[in-house]
């Protein structure tokens, strides 16, 4: 049986582990909005400067080559704002899935601990079904196991066909701006 100190323990690790995820999920939101307003300001001056290129533009082949211009940092500028997005999204989630993973570990524990006080207290002949219950229990926790490895994998192969993209779109966009010209 659970004593009401450990209770009031458990509570009190359940709450600091709440505020501790808070905290992570406004770092997120702060850099997110930090990388906004930095884009903003960006995309603000040089809106301003391409105006002003585009206003001293004296004929048609100067305008293509000005465009040229300003494709080929537009692509590289927006594959590196989707990164800096990625990588701010992916590291709020990696927190939450520690956090998870380490609070999934102590539940387990405390469990077998549960299951293992229960087996030592059993009556005489329940020795099967102890043990069905334990072999019961351990194909969970490899199931489980088996499940975060396959998340894990997924987000692997995810950043790497993020990755992919990202490489692609900026060499399009060169590809691109050197026909152009």
């Amino acid at each position: 049986m659970l004593t009401a100190e450990q209770v009031l323990a458990s509570q009190k690790a359940t709450i600091e582990t709440l505020f501790g995820l808070t905290g992570k999920a406004f770092e997120g939101v702060e850099k997110l909005v930090e990388l906004n307003l930095t884009a903003t300001k960006a995309a603000l001056s040089e809106a301003a400067g391409s105006t002003h290129a585009l206003l001293s533009v004296k004929d048609a082949q100067e305008l293509l080559a000005l465009q040229a211009a300003m494709f080929q940092p537009l692509a590289e500028k927006t594959a590196a704002y989707s990164r800096h997005l990625y990588d701010i999204a992916s590291g709020t989630g990696a927190e939450f899935s520690r956090t998870f993973e380490s609070q999934a570990a102590e539940a387990q524990k405390k469990f077998l601990a549960v299951v293992d006080n229960a087996a030592k207290n059993a009556p005489a002949g329940s020795e099967t079904a102890v043990a069905v219950f334990k072999s019961a229990v351990a194909a969970g926790t490899n199931a489980l196991e088996s499940v975060q490895k396959a998340v894990k994998q997924a987000s692997d192969v995810a950043e790497a066909n993020f990755n992919a993209v990202a490489t692609q779109a900026v060499n399009a966009g060169k590809t691109t701006t050197s026909k152009k010209r």
